[in-house]
C-alpha cells in the first residue's frame, strides 16, 4: 500500500478523535482474543469462563 495523502491522514485523525471509545473497545477485544488464543493456561480459561458467565447474567 502506498503513502497516505494529507487528506487521508486528516480523515484518519478526525475519525480517531470522534470514535475513541469504539477504537478502545476494539483494542481491548483484540487483546483479550489474542491472550486466549496464544497465552492462556487451562486455569486462565476456567477463570475466564466464570467471568463470562457472571457478565452474561449482568447484561
Amino acid at each position: 500500500m502506498g503513502k497516505l495523502t494529507e487528506a487521508q491522514k486528516k480523515a484518519q485523525d478526525n475519525y480517531a478523535k470522534k470514535n475513541r471509545e469504539h477504537r478502545n473497545y476494539l483494542s481491548y477485544r483484540t487483546t483479550a482474543r489474542s491472550f486466549i488464543r496464544n497465552k492462556a493456561t487451562k486455569d486462565d480459561l476456567e477463570e475466564l469462563k466464570e467471568l463470562i458467565k457472571t457478565r452474561e447474567e449482568e447484561i
